[in-house]
């Protein structure tokens, strides 16, 4: 063995050996993900905890080094933009040129120093030695010079010198000030009407954790049997939803695990309970979900359906996701159906059913507290390939209901793009339907706008940014 010294070592300083933190190191791997595979957090979190736990054990990764975990994870991803902002003020190179993994290492630093309350000596300490594990020696030298210029100043103080002024450029500073894509701040504020204080409100709650939110199925559990778990409260809007206000672990509750209840936004249950209680001329027998995927509402409209004696048609056009639907239907108390079909190629013969929702794919920017990291990866581009499927599949679902019949479009989008221009296009083909108001549908929700459509909002109404017409067939 030689005995030339560590090339590290400094005269004087003893080497000491970086330390596996396996919060960190988990935290690491997950933004790696997401980068590398285009993984979404609430997907790789689950798998990448539960092997920490096994691997270190409950007494070295307990649920406070869990929950850590998931803070660092989702707070760096939805400040991403605000720090990337910090630490381009801190390099000597456009960070185009920062290879991923020591920028996501970097923004691990940077949320923990700006971001947390994390000491600042350990916030800093924590993430060299997280460099030096998956980085190597040389590269954590960099992490370190970096952070010690990222740790001069407050968060606060960092804005008032990386965000443009207001008065400049207010669409600018929004974007960096709250962490969002300069066209999506833009589109949001279109969607709201203009006024500073509605889309600041909006962007902070964009940057919130959001509750965890069940919903009992109708005929298969109830909220108050929800209710009895730890930390849980009634839900503001739906009858059926009751909130977590301390996360939890859904999969833990023996109703969501038996498949009686499942994790649902409150925004989601709403729009499938404006259409199940839509006013109807005739028979009232035959629904379809034409989007099915991956089934929230699909169970919430089957149940529903259960309790009238009617039944439901899943249609789900990718064959995975329509076992996702079987899956989240399966012990429905009344009959159904499920297949893998193209909504805009329907197999069903045309004025076949009662009621159809189309919750039709979108650029989900209604969901960026519960997918941070949607608002990185979506493109004002993408809205060119949503907008025929949208309306492709509003025409199918006109198509598909008999006259008298109603049809729910939804989005989780407010993006007036994939919303109201959708909705205009198409019923100027079809002069044999008509918009309805849904906002009676939706009983006691403050703030719905001047309809008939509705838009719900994280910062008004606790959901996600869920869009919802209602349209009767008339001829």
């Amino acid at each position: 063995m030689s005995d030339q010294p560590h090339r590290s070592r400094k005269p004087g300083k003893p080497y000491r050996r970086p330390q596996k933190d396996p919060v960190r190191l988990l935290a690491f791997e997950a933004l790696r993900a997401v980068d590398e595979r285009d993984a979404y957090a609430n997907l790789v979190l689950p798998p990448l905890l539960r092997k920490a736990r096994e691997k270190e054990g409950p007494d070295k990764f307990d649920a406070r080094d869990a929950a850590l975990a998931t803070e660092l994870v989702y707070g760096t991803l939805r400040r991403q933009g605000t720090y990337d902002a910090v630490i381009s003020a801190c390099v000597d190179r456009p960070l185009r040129e920062v290879d991923p993994p020591v920028l996501d290492v970097l923004s691990l630093g940077a949320h923990q120093l700006l971001g947390t309350r994390i000491p600042t000596h350990a916030a800093v300490s924590a993430t060299v030695d997280l460099a030096r594990v998956v980085l190597g020696d040389g590269r954590a030298k960099f992490v370190n010079a970096v952070l010690r210029k990222v740790a001069a100043h407050d968060l606060d103080e960092w804005i008032d010198k990386v965000a443009p002024p207001y008065d400049d450029d207010p669409e600018d500073h929004l974007a960096v000030v709250h962490s969002h894509p300069r066209w999506v701040v833009s589109a949001l504020w279109d969607s709201l009407g203009g006024g500073r204080a509605g889309i600041e409100d909006l962007l902070a709650a964009d940057n919130e954790r959001p509750e965890v939110t069940l919903v009992a199925r109708p005929g298969r559990a109830t909220t108050e049997e929800l209710l009895r778990e730890e930390a849980a409260v009634a839900g503001r809007w739906s009858p059926y939803a009751v909130r977590l206000t301390e996360g939890g672990e859904p999969g833990a509750i023996d109703a969501v695990r038996d498949g009686r209840a499942g994790v649902q936004d409150e925004g989601s249950q709403l729009v499938a309970l404006a259409l199940a209680n839509a006013p109807l001329d005739g028979s009232d027998a035959l629904w379809l979900d034409g989007c099915a995927g991956p089934g929230g509402k699909a169970a919430l409209l089957a149940a529903l359906a259960a309790g009238r004696g009617a039944a439901l048609l899943a249609s789900e056009k990718q064959p995975h996701r329509a076992g996702l639907v079987a899956k989240a239907l399966a012990g429905n108390p009344g009959p159904y159906q499920v297949i893998a079909a193209d909504g805009t190629r329907p197999p069903w013969r045309p004025g076949s059913f009662d009621r159809v929702l189309m919750d039709v794919p979108c650029t989900g920017l209604g969901a960026l507290r519960r997918r941070p990291e949607a608002r990185w990866r979506r493109r004002p581009e993408d809205l060119d390939g949503f907008g025929p499927l949208q309306r492709g599949l509003l025409r199918s679902a006109l198509e598909s209901v008999r006259v008298g019949g109603v049809v729910g479009y939804a989005t989780c989008s407010p993006h007036l793009a994939e919303t109201r221009a959708v909705v205009s296009d198409v019923l100027k083909q079809y002069p044999q339907a008509e918009l309805i108001d849904a906002r009676p549908l939706l009983p006691d929700v403050p703030e719905l706008g001047d309809g008939p459509d509705v838009q719900l909002w994280p910062h008004l109404h606790g959901t996600d940014a869920m869009y919802l017409a209602l349209i009767r067939k008339t001829g």
